[in-house]
């Protein structure tokens, strides 16, 4: 669970943290997960955007992940906009070969990173 952190940004215990680094193009970020089952995925947008909706999909390995999915309206969009998804199946990693693969779609307009935290408790 995020929690307030006096000094600095949100905090997690078992948190890992990713960028795109353009929500305006389309992106792909691999990362390795120790045994665990992912319970929640943070975004946090560092600009507006125009133009679309971004859309962030997780995968597990090359299959989607049931409520893996979060769209970043560009309707009312501004820095510091957060939004998540709870994934609810295909979201177990075995720590061993398999891998959290996030795409965006690069939809959207404007160019600067979205921030992400992958929330997960370990199995």
């Amino acid at each position: 669970m995020l929690t307030k952190n006096p000094t600095g940004p949100l905090t997690c215990p078992r948190c890992v943290v990713a960028r795109i680094a353009d929500v305006s193009t389309a992106e792909t970020i691999y990362l390795a997960l120790p045994k665990c089952k992912v319970t929640k995925i943070w975004t946090v947008l560092t600009g507006t955007i125009d133009t679309a909706d971004a859309v962030i999909t997780a995968y597990k390995n090359a299959v989607a992940i049931t409520g893996g999915a979060i769209t970043i309206a560009y309707s009312g969009s501004a820095a510091g906009d957060l939004d998540f998804c709870q994934p609810t199946a295909l979201n177990e990693f075995d720590g061993v070969k398999d891998y959290l693969k996030i795409i965006n779609t690069g939809a959207s307009g404007q160019v600067f990173p979205v921030l992400l935290t992958i929330e997960y408790e370990l199995i």
